[in-house]
Parts: C-alpha cells; sequence; structure tokens
C-alpha cells in the first residue's frame, strides 16, 4: 500500500470506526476520542495529539468539516485548510489512528454513536463543559483535560501570518 493510501485509510466513516471499535474493545484496548478543526497544523496541536493517544490504545479523532468550521465562525476567512487537507495531514501523524469528519458544530452525536472510553480535551475547557463528558461517564469512561503547549494557537499564527 502506498503512504497515499495509508493516510487515505485512516479517514474512515463512521460505521467502519465502529466496527474496527468493537473488535478492539474485544481485545481489551480502550478507546480514545478528541476533535477539532486542527486548520493549521502546528506543534500545539502534536503535542495535545501525541498525548491523548497515551491514554489508550487507539485514538479517534473527530474533524470538523469546512461546513461544520464556518457555523462555529471562528473568522472569516476559516478554515484556511480544506477537510482533505487537514485530514491529510493528521493522518500522517502516528498518534491519530482514524479520523471521521462531522458536519455539526460539536461532536456529540459521535460521540453518542462511538461510545468511547476516554475524550479528551485541551485544559481550556474544565472537565464537565466538555461535550459529550456525560455520555462517556454513563458508560463508566473517564474525562481528561491536557496541558496545552505554551505559545502556539491556530488564531495567533494566522494573525502572524496576516502582518
Amino acid at each position: 500500500m502506498s503512504f497515499h493510501n495509508q493516510l487515505k485509510s485512516k479517514i474512515v466513516l463512521k460505521d467502519d470506526a465502529l466496527r474496527t471499535i468493537n473488535g478492539l474493545r474485544l481485545k481489551g484496548k480502550k478507546i480514545v476520542f478528541t476533535n477539532g478543526c486542527f486548520d493549521v497544523l502546528h506543534p500545539g496541536h502534536v503535542d495535545y495529539l501525541s498525548q491523548a493517544r497515551d491514554l489508550g490504545g487507539y485514538m479517534i479523532l473527530g474533524l470538523n468539516t469546512d461546513d461544520s468550521i464556518k457555523k462555529l465562525q471562528k473568522a472569516p476567512n476559516r478554515p484556511v485548510n480544506n477537510n482533505m487537507a487537514r485530514s491529510m495531514v493528521l493522518a500522517a501523524l502516528a498518534c491519530v489512528d482514524a479520523i471521521i469528519f462531522f458536519d455539526e458544530e460539536t461532536p456529540r452525536d459521535l460521540i453518542q454513536f462511538l461510545q468511547p472510553d476516554i475524550i479528551v480535551k485541551g485544559n481550556d475547557y474544565k472537565p464537565e463543559e466538555v461535550v459529550g463528558a456525560d455520555i462517556v461517564k454513563a458508560r463508566g469512561g473517564t474525562v481528561v483535560t491536557i496541558p496545552l503547549l505554551e505559545g502556539f494557537s491556530t488564531t495567533k499564527l494566522i494573525e502572524k501570518l496576516s502582518n
């Protein structure tokens, strides 16, 4: 399989991800879920994703679609990179096992469908603020907030490039 095809194989539909998850659970693996836009990948993202992956045996990244990012109204010029560009860069990271696009403003429906064991966000969120925390906790899972690497922000990076 070519490198390009290996990357594309990490971009999955939620039904396919669920089949994989169910098989991994039978083997005792913990399923980690995180989400975000990851518009312009930077060292803060890589550090965060690596720490998230270390929490379990398989990490799924819920990736906001372009339309979802526009609904969030991050900025008029966002996303900088489209769905496929962002997903291909993220798929190249060894710490990311699967990527699933979601079109809603939050990944709540995706979390409800996948039922991960661990949900992860940056520590700019309180655990009780994390979307889907109630779903994960209801089945005995955990919510983890990870310290963000200081000095890295997509918004600040875009502002710096604009000046």
